[in-house]
C-alpha cells in the first residue's frame, strides 16, 4: 500500500508499517506504503522524515493501550524501522505497535501508534472496531511506571493509498496527540493491501 506524504527533512526519520501485517504510511518523505504478510492491517511508513519531538517529557514508555468504547485491551510492542527503511509492524495481531523514534503518548508532540485490521486467515485483528470510534471517545495508555494517560477523539480520517497524509506524525503546536492507524477500505490481492488508511486524532485530555 502506498499513502503520499509531503517531503519534509527534519530531524527524524520515520516509518509507518501495516496494518493486517501490512504496511502503510509514511509521512514527511516519500512516501511507500507496502502491504507485508498477512491481508490487512497497520499501515508502513517509509522514506519518511519527522520531526523529531521537541524536548522529551518525562513520560515512561507505553506498555499498555486500553479503548474501552470497542473493547481494546493490549500489549503495546516498540518498533522502529525494518531493513528497508519502513515503520515495523506489531508482532502479535492482537497486539499494537508505536513508534519508538517519534513522541510517547503524553510528550508533546503526535504520536503515532498501529495496529492490525484483520489476520492473515481474516480473523478480526485488534483495531478491526477502530472506525466504531466516535468523537469524544476515551483512549488510554498506559506507561511502564504505572502512569495512565487520557486522551479524547477529536476526529477519524481516511487517506487514500497515494494521498499526502503529513499531518498525522507532525503538529505545529504545543499539544500532544495520539493518533492511531490501521487499513480500511478494498483488499487488493494482487498488491497484498488495503485502498485506504484509517486514522483516528486524539488530543490529550
Amino acid at each position: 500500500m502506498q499513502l503520499k506524504i509531503a517531503s519534509k527533512r527534519t530531524f527524524l526519520l520515520a516509518i509507518f508499517t501495516g496494518f493486517a501485517f501490512s504496511p502503510a504510511f509514511l509521512f514527511f518523505g516519500v512516501p511507500k506504503i507496502k502491504s507485508q504478510v498477512i491481508n490487512t492491517s497497520p499501515p508502513i511508513i517509509e522514506n519518511t522524515v519527522v520531526p523529531l519531538a521537541q524536548v522529551r517529557a518525562s513520560v515512561g514508555l507505553p506498555v499498555r493501550l486500553t479503548i474501552p468504547s470497542i473493547g481494546v485491551d493490549s500489549i503495546v510492542e516498540h518498533v522502529g524501522l525494518t531493513s528497508d527503511g519502513a515503520m515495523d509492524v506489531p508482532k502479535n495481531p492482537a497486539d499494537v505497535a508505536w513508534y519508538n523514534l517519534g513522541s510517547r503518548p503524553g510528550e508533546r508532540g503526535s504520536s503515532v501508534i498501529a495496529g492490525h485490521y484483520d489476520t492473515k486467515k481474516s480473523a478480526p485483528a485488534v483495531f478491526s472496531r477502530l472506525h466504531a470510534l466516535q468523537k469524544g471517545d476515551k483512549i488510554y495508555v498506559e506507561s511502564e511506571d504505572g502512569v495512565i494517560t487520557a486522551f479524547v477523539v477529536r476526529e477519524s480520517k481516511k487517506y487514500d493509498r497515494n494521498e499526502n497524509a503529513s499531518d498525522v506524525f507532525g503538529s505545529n503546536n504545543e499539544g500532544a496527540y495520539l493518533n492511531l492507524v490501521t487499513c480500511e477500505g478494498v483488499w487488493n490481492k494482487a498488491s497484498k493491501s488495503y485502498s485506504k488508511r484509517l486514522v483516528i486524532f486524539a488530543d490529550k485530555e
